[in-house]
């Protein structure tokens, strides 16, 4: 078969490592299709992969996603492709969108949704916005990907897909998170972190929805040091308010990190406070990792974290933060870690592939 995937932008395509090369084990042939402003990841120039540059944005109501689909309009109709698999909202709006007459000559549509933009407890302006393009396209979509529960429930109740599938996130690759033991001595020197000192981590981007704020206000009189590996628009606004907390010795902004896996091997536990969530990678590495966590409930947090392995807490209140965080230290992390470790080998990358792979079977 020949594949096309598409996504708004070309970092996304990071996450699909095995699923390309599962493919090409099969022997199909792959092509990627993304904005390509910011270089694509090296495995896949070393796959030989041919990508398109389509100029999609982020911002759905940009009028460059006109422009967008025009060009992804003349790849489809040359490609001549079996799957066209989409992902991310913006580039799966406009490739349903494109492909309508291509379905009837007998291209199939892959949809995999990483996490709706409506969910229990989102603005309205989300629902507004949001959910009736994703009714809507759910016409012209033959599989429907859902990671986490609440989107598949959801889905399958109000959509009208060919088929709504639950397939759990990306996978997570166990053979990397979990054996690699770092020099936590070293890793913590490096960090300025005291030897014997309690060390929270978070990695994602500095962003409004990651919502380190309310983590940063919840540690405010704790005798805790908090890492936070990522970059973002809210890097100023953080280390003011540790400032302005007097905790900016303990709060880090580490920026982006290569060595995010010695990471988690050096932390004492992992918090998530993430108002929105598909199925995070970054969560499910912690878990791989050994560490108990603390993580907002919120969708796709909740199919990850119980009480066996963390404590959840409501990511609008800085209180309830807190709590999480004192709950967890009074607990036995090293029986909470374990459980994690145990827990997220059903979303292992494996496992994911195997399931992806009995999907794309069923076209072939």
């Amino acid at each position: 078969m020949k594949i096309l995937y598409v996504t708004t932008v070309s970092i996304t395509m990071s996450f699909f490592e095995a699923h390309f090369r599962m493919l090409l084990e099969e022997g199909h042939t792959v092509e990627l299709a993304c904005n390509c402003e910011e270089p694509l990841p090296d495995f896949c120039v070393d796959m030989g992969l041919k990508v398109y540059s389509i100029p999609f944005s982020r911002s759905p109501l940009s009028k460059d996603n006109l422009t967008a689909a025009g060009e992804l309009k003349k790849v489809v109709e040359a490609g001549h492709y079996d799957i066209v698999h989409t992902h991310t909202p913006t580039a799966s709006a406009c490739v349903r969108l494109v492909c309508r007459k291509f379905r009837k000559q007998g291209l199939k549509v892959f949809y995999t949704a990483h996490g709706f933009h409506f969910y229990q407890g989102a603005p309205a302006k989300n629902w507004l916005l949001f959910y009736p393009v994703e009714w809507l396209c759910a016409h012209w979509t033959d599989v429907l990907i859902t990671i986490n529960k609440e989107d598949f429930e959801r889905a399958k109740r109000s959509f009208r897909a060919g088929k709504v599938l639950y397939i759990p996130g990306v996978g997570i690759d166990l053979e990397k998170f979990g054996k690699q033991s770092a020099d936590r001595t070293a890793k913590r020197r490096e960090l300025g972190i005291p030897e014997d000192a309690v060390l929270l981590l978070s990695v994602g981007e500095l962003n409004e929805n990651k919502n380190h704020e309310t983590m940063i206000k919840a540690l405010k009189g704790m005798d805790i040091y908090y890492c936070i590996a990522g970059q973002g628009d809210k890097e100023s606004n953080l280390r003011k308010l540790a400032s302005e907390l007097g905790m900016e010795n303990r709060v880090k902004l580490l920026g982006y990190r290569k060595d995010v896996r010695e990471l988690y091997q050096t932390a004492d536990a992992f918090v998530f406070p993430s108002y929105r969530e598909g199925l995070s990678v970054s969560l499910m590495e912690a878990m791989a990792s050994g560490l108990p966590c603390v993580a907002s409930r919120i969708r796709g947090n909740t199919d990850l974290i119980d009480e066996k392995g963390g404590v959840l807490f409501d990511p609008h209140s800085t209180d309830q933060a807190s709590q999480a965080v004192r709950t967890l230290l009074a607990g036995n992390r090293r029986a909470m870690g374990e459980y994690n470790m145990q827990k997220v080998r059903r979303f292992s990358t494996q496992d994911v592939i195997c399931q992806l792979r009995d999907v794309y079977a069923v076209v072939n």
